[in-house]
């Protein structure tokens, strides 16, 4: 059976009419358990993330500024979010969600993080509301404790993981796999070990098709031992930043194919939840609860 980290850190207070949707944050543990998805006694507080693993992917510098609060005006700008001790906290206790939830999945086969996916985080900056990058900091913390010898990283965000692609460019034990719109943000695209741009306005037959037609290849080449999925629901047609055209069955479909193969092949999986930018809140919600559906449904 699946746990979920989740926190009263995972929100904050944020400026009225601010477009990232820190609600959903909440509103998602409430609908899992109103729908009857999970119960009570399935979620988990991970704490705070140790300095330690912080340092292990960002820099000192970096990180020093960030918990200081000394982000420069033009950081800020480009972080998407202010600074301040919530975000602070924020950002270590979605980290441990990440981290925890891989500790987890080395036990129970899957672990899930109700935040995460932060994919726009480099060592030395954070952008596009990405202050941390979780899922790094959570696969340095297996492969530096030998819990993992080789670890695939599937996002499928709208957006390109630019900060996972060149934080792991030297590090062969960690294969970065994004498949994204993409003539979007990011402006300036990394190189991810694999990556697939699609043609904006993709819709659910193409995606499910490149989708099927390169993951299980691409797991027999790399032959991970630990899977990190960004399982971002901003590729809806719904969605104000995304510009591909997934219905929310498809976009629950390509969880199930995601998902089913790792149960399939016995392979460990961390899920994060990744961006959602839908005019309507319940859009967001809906679509991330799909995802957490398919992972009870898949680990009874």
């Amino acid at each position: 059976m699946p746990r979920l980290a989740t926190s009263d850190h995972y929100t904050l207070d944020l400026p009225a009419g601010h477009r990232f949707p820190i609600a959903k944050y909440a509103l998602i543990r409430e609908q899992l358990l109103w729908q009857g998805v999970a119960a009570p006694e399935d979620f988990y507080e991970p704490g705070l993330c140790a300095e330690a693993d912080v340092l292990r992917v960002h820099t000192t510098d970096y990180w020093h500024r960030v918990r200081d609060l000394q982000l420069s005006a033009r950081e800020v700008r480009n972080l998407g979010l202010p600074q301040s001790p919530q975000l602070v906290r924020r950002s270590l206790s979605s980290s441990a969600g990440t981290l925890q939830s891989a500790l987890g999945a080395l036990q129970h086969g899957i672990g899930l993080n109700l935040a995460g996916g932060t994919h726009h985080a480099f060592a030395d900056r954070g952008e596009g509301f990405c202050v941390l990058n979780d899922q790094a900091i959570a696969a340095a913390h297996l492969l530096a404790h030998g819990l993992a010898r080789q670890v695939l990283v599937v996002d499928l965000d709208v957006h390109q993981g630019d900060g996972m692609a060149a934080l792991f460019r030297a590090e062969p034990r960690v294969f970065t796999f994004s498949m994204h719109a993409g003539a979007n943000y990011p402006l300036r695209k990394e190189h991810s070990d694999l990556d697939i741009p699609l043609a904006l306005g993709t819709g659910d037959a193409e995606y499910l098709r490149i989708l099927s037609d390169t993951l299980g290849p691409l797991v027999d080449r790399v032959r991970p031992d630990f899977v990190f999925y960004q399982a971002g629901v901003d590729v809806l047609a719904t969605d104000k930043l995304g510009k591909l055209a997934l219905t929310p069955a498809g976009c629950q479909q390509r969880d199930e194919l995601v998902l089913g193969l790792c149960r399939a092949r016995a392979l460990p999986v961390a899920v994060s939840m990744g961006g959602g930018y839908s005019e309507r809140l319940a859009d967001i919600v809906d679509a991330h609860c799909n995802t957490f559906r398919v992972a009870f449904n898949l680990w009874p």
